[in-house]
């Protein structure tokens, strides 16, 4: 009940923030408490980052529906999730998805195994979490209507732009202490517009940051 509360109050906030309603609806649908550590679980309704191991840390909630809304995802598409941490973002981005499908590539095995452990405890049946190095997409599955990245990439990705439909939308944070967030659409080219400033933990990988 306590974490009802918590969750409540954390939509109203979003909700002030200019977050559509269909990103709230898929962010009440998520219990983000089985997502983060149990240390944790008494902030998990909080409107900060918090650490989920391994260097790595789960997304503020207003981060995750930013990206949410620009993406616009739409039932029935199949969206990459670059950086699957602990499966929150991919479990919001499912409940958007509907029909679709989630692939999440996640370099680090051990929160790979954890991401598939709480989406299971969530009863998410539409992510699958793919042990890999994301910073090279996911081409056995491509291409996608949209593609989400959780991590700081040195450029806009090539490797990304490629594996996206004509008409598909990309979503990605650039630079390295501080980023620009990117949402590139890929028509002709590639539209590119800057949506504010960030900050996400670095992609690590053969297109990522070396160090």
């Amino acid at each position: 009940m306590e974490f009802e509360v918590r969750k409540r109050k954390l939509i109203e906030g979003l909700r002030r923030q200019g977050i559509s309603e269909r990103v709230l609806d898929a962010m009440k649908s998520v219990p983000r408490h089985l997502f983060v550590a149990e240390s944790e679980k008494n902030s998990a309704y909080a409107d900060y980052p918090l650490p989920i191991g391994c260097g790595q840390t789960i997304s503020a909630p207003h981060m995750v529906a930013i990206m949410c809304d620009l993406l616009d995802i739409r039932n029935g598409m199949k969206v990459l999730e670059i950086g699957a941490g602990s499966g929150y973002h991919a479990a919001v981005m499912a409940k958007l998805a509907g029909s679709g499908h989630v692939y999440a590539v996640e370099i680090v095995g051990a929160l790979a195994a954890s991401a598939r452990d709480n989406l299971k405890k969530a009863g998410i049946t539409n992510v699958t979490v793919i042990d890999g190095d994301g910073s090279l997409g996911l081409s056995g599955y491509a291409p996608y209507d949209r593609i989400s990245v959780a991590c700081a990439a040195p450029e806009i990705l090539d490797t990304l732009t490629g594996q996206l439909k004509t008409g598909g939308k990309l979503i990605i944070p650039v630079g390295r202490n501080y980023q620009q967030l990117y949402l590139v659409t890929k028509t002709n080219g590639l539209k590119k517009e800057i949506k504010g400033g960030v900050v996400f933990v670095p992609l690590v990988g053969k297109k990522g940051f070396s160090n």
